[in-house]
């Protein structure tokens, strides 16, 4: 096989690339603007102005206030910092009222909530192991949610587990997997209902989809630069001031005194610059990428008998299509697409040399044959038509060497 002339790549809902902008937006803060926005000489009040700047402008393209902002170092911290730093909170009040106000003989209040941690069965694992870890070493009960055959969770189940108590409940905006946007809103306004906050995974939305923090009224949402074109490393944690959260690093008490660490000045303005570059013009560009999309999926399930889509066909991200193909392996699909200039996703992970069947999948139902020969196609800009034959004729040619088809 040649080597192709150019890559197509696609697999930004992995990481996509930081425009020049971005990058040109941060240099000021690298080589001039350099001071700590802790210190009060005129470099660190430089510092500190444009890091509120970059923190008002990345708050009011999410429908936030700038207080509710927290910058982390990306999405992974933002939900380890939610789950386990509302959970560590709950515990502080209790142990400070069982030791002010309470003789240790006396059971504590009705109001506090169950030590349980509700989560539905498709999270992220940044969600699904902080949920573990608080089992682990605090023994709280997590409790998964069940999802549909397009990865929609179950409404009425959550209802009835948020009707028993709970710390959280966590529920990711949309899934990074199969694409489907989840019922967000529903969600919360259930698990408030009951008395229970709502962290929202909104790491594959935000730059993406419209996010509204405010109007969807969860407690906390967590945000992950690199999916919408600010360098790796660069996150944050919307959260309202109603929500009590223990802080998981110990130091200078930066970010509200919930993130401690000198801020990364050029990294919030690269964030926030890269937000507003994301949301300015979505509507007109996600109608691109839905055609776009709709044309690879038809193109996709022509090229390959018995080729399943997977999610929600409609209330899915604009540039996601997922498969499963019929008779092979993701992996192997996988690489040899790859040889061929066509760089997507794999749905399994490889740990160790062994291949996992995604956990997404299997909560829909699937078999771990029919999950393991999953693939995912990702894109943030509109596809040509030329691409679209390309993956097809490419998608082909590979079940065929692989003796799929």
């Amino acid at each position: 096989m040649s080597e192709p002339d150019d890559e197509l790549y696609l697999d930004a809902a992995a990481s996509d690339a930081v425009p020049s902008s971005v990058i040109e937006a941060m240099i000021p803060f690298l080589t001039e603007g350099y001071g700590n926005p802790s210190s009060v000489h005129a470099s660190g009040k430089t510092a500190a102005r444009a890091l509120d700047a970059a923190r008002a402008s990345f708050a009011a393209d999410l429908g936030a206030h700038a207080g509710d902002v927290i910058f982390t170092s990306g999405g992974t911290e933002a939900d380890n910092l939610a789950v386990k730093g509302i959970a560590l909170a709950q515990i502080r009040r209790e142990r400070t009222a069982r030791t002010s106000s309470m003789p240790s003989s006396v059971p504590l209040p009705a109001h506090y909530p169950a030590h349980r941690i509700l989560i539905s069965a498709v999270e992220h694992p940044a969600i699904a192991q902080s949920a573990q870890w608080l089992h682990d070493f605090f023994d709280f009960d997590v409790v998964s949610i069940p999802v549909d055959a397009q990865a929609h969770i179950d409404l009425d189940t959550l209802a009835r587990e948020a009707a028993r108590g709970a710390t959280l409940a966590c529920i990711m905006m949309a899934n990074n997997e199969v694409g489907t946007i989840e019922p967000v809103s529903r969600a919360v306004r259930i698990c408030h209902a009951a008395g229970v906050p709502v962290h929202v995974d909104a790491v594959q939305a935000a730059g993406t989809i419209p996010v509204d923090f405010r109007a969807l009224d969860a407690d906390t949402l967590a945000v992950s630069g690199h999916k919408f074109g600010a360098p790796k490393g660069l996150g944050a944690l919307l959260a309202r001031s109603r929500v009590a959260i223990e802080p998981m690093l110990s130091g200078g008490g930066q970010e509200h005194g919930l993130r401690s660490g000198t801020q990364n000045v050029a990294g919030a303005v690269a964030l926030a610059v890269a937000l507003h570059q994301a949301c300015t013009g979505m509507a007109e560009r996600n109608r691109s990428l839905v055609s776009s999309r709709d044309a690879l999926i038809s193109a996709v399930c022509n090229a390959v008998p018995g080729t399943n889509l997977t999610g929600d066909p409609v209330n899915r991200l604009p540039g996601h299509a997922s498969f499963t193909f019929p008779n092979v392996n993701g992996e192997a699909l996988l690489v040899d697409l790859d040889a061929r200039g066509i760089e997507v996703s794999s749905g399994s992970a490889c740990a160790i040399g062994r291949h996992e069947a995604p956990g997404t999948l299997l909560a829909m139902g699937m078999s771990e044959t029919e999950a393991k020969s999953a693939l995912r196609f990702s894109f943030r800009e509109p596809l040509h038509n030329a691409d679209i034959q390309r993956i097809a004729q490419a998608l082909r040619a590979s079940m065929t060497a692989l003796h799929a088809m």
